[in-house]
């Protein structure tokens, strides 16, 4: 899909920090976030969850008021200034919400129904006098609720597509700038820790008690964490310089192969990311790094590192990021489109965690087990999901245009 769309802001909240300023700074110093889940969720494995109390949501909305939507309000309260601003250039008709999730308010509803539980069940129990279905546990709510904030008019709407929602949602907002429908769009995901998620992954048995090892000839399966990242996108204007930031493609494939595991040639994944280059007026050769799905899944990383290699050969710099935040399901995506977004910007590839002293050797591409300064043009960012629901993204610099050396 072509059409490069400006990026004009960006936020994430992780189990990294509360705030954009502390994630990104864990991430050049290559510290995890992951923990032990505590209390809340009593199950024995290692979790990405937010650190603290969550901020309430702003007077006269606590009809929407969820862990979920909490962590998204965190998120946009990030970026607001760079929002705002585009509502008073483009119009409040002309910016879009498109958010991406995988769970929605499964949270508050499993909340909901423990009450419903202990105070008679069948036998007569009734749910908190405060939960709504359609605020609370529907997926649409969280775009009804930045709608609610921002004050905006445009196309509002949530995409669930599991793990590469919020990649998605990249293409669903350059889609409708190509039709002429907004001028802006605020993208991005949020998913927030649950017991349904957590048991749902273990009965599939590949939820880990362990810190996720991406890549790692150990690896013993995935980590779930939360957090929400968004961007702001804007057509391109003869304001943009040199330094400005690009989607400049997005990419999207369907393997139709399994319900839960990948095509094992990776051929989907290769699909995407060639879309996502074309789409982009890119070729191989301009690709500085790659930031993969990379789950620790020994399925998953066997077939994306297949398509890596058919599609680059075995130099590129490949990172997973899921060794820092853990799989963040409906916000993976948007949440890695933000660390290739700040690697271009300053020059800075992370390391892959968890990958240090051991790379499998059925897995031929070049993890990047170390952290990196050097110049960073073009980043592509892989979010792949049950289904075989596949989408890349190609962020950086406008074609034609280099960064300084590092």
């Amino acid at each position: 899909m072509g059409g490069a769309v400006v990026i004009t802001g960006f936020s994430a909240v992780n189990a990294m920090g509360r705030n954009t300023a502390d994630v990104l700074r864990a991430l050049d110093a290559g510290r995890s976030g992951l923990a032990t889940p505590g209390d809340r969720l009593p199950i024995e494995t290692v979790v990405g969850a937010i650190p603290g109390e969550l901020t309430s949501l702003p007077t006269g909305l606590e009809a929407y008021d969820t862990r979920l939507a909490r962590i998204g309000t965190m998120a946009l309260d990030d970026m607001r200034d760079a929002v705002d601003r585009a509502l008073v250039r483009w119009g409040k008709k002309r910016v879009a919400v498109l958010i991406g999730t995988s769970t929605g308010g499964l949270d508050a509803t499993e909340v909901a129904y423990r009450a419903w539980a202990v105070s008679g069940g069948t036998e007569g129990g009734k749910l908190p006098a405060d939960y709504r279905l359609d605020t609370k546990h529907d997926f649409n709510a969280l775009g009804e609720l930045y709608g609610k904030i921002l004050g905006t008019s445009g196309p509002t709407y949530v995409v669930s597509t599991a793990c590469s929602s919020s990649g998605k949602v990249h293409a669903s907002a350059m889609r409708l700038m190509r039709a002429g429908l907004v001028d802006a769009a605020l993208v991005g995901g949020i998913d927030s820790l649950c017991r349904m998620t957590l048991h749902g992954f273990r009965g599939l048995g590949i939820l880990s008690e362990n810190a996720c090892r991406p890549f790692h000839e150990g690896r013993d399966e995935i980590n779930i964490g939360e957090g929400a990242a968004l961007m702001l996108l804007e057509r391109e204007s003869a304001g943009t310089s040199a330094e400005d930031l690009f989607v400049l493609g997005v990419g999207e494939s369907s393997d139709a192969y399994n319900m839960s595991s990948p095509d094992p040639s990776g051929r989907g994944a290769r699909e995407a990311m060639e879309r996502a280059m074309s789409a982009g007026g890119l070729v191989k050769e301009d690709i500085d790094l790659l930031i993969a799905h990379g789950t620790a899944t020994p399925q998953n990383d066997v077939a994306e590192s297949a398509a890596i290699v058919a599609t680059f050969g075995t130099e590129l710099p490949v990172v997973s990021t899921k060794g820092y935040t853990g799989h963040q399901l409906g916000a993976a995506g948007a949440t890695s489109a933000v660390f290739a977004a700040h690697a271009v910007r300053t020059g800075r590839a992370p390391a892959s965690l968890g990958a240090e002293d051991g790379v499998d050797p059925a897995i031929h591409v070049n993890v990047a087990s170390q952290a990196s300064a050097r110049r960073i043009d073009h980043v592509l960012v892989n979010a792949f999901a049950f289904g075989g629901s596949n989408v890349c993204l190609a962020i950086g610099r406008a074609p034609g245009e280099e960064g300084p050396e590092r």
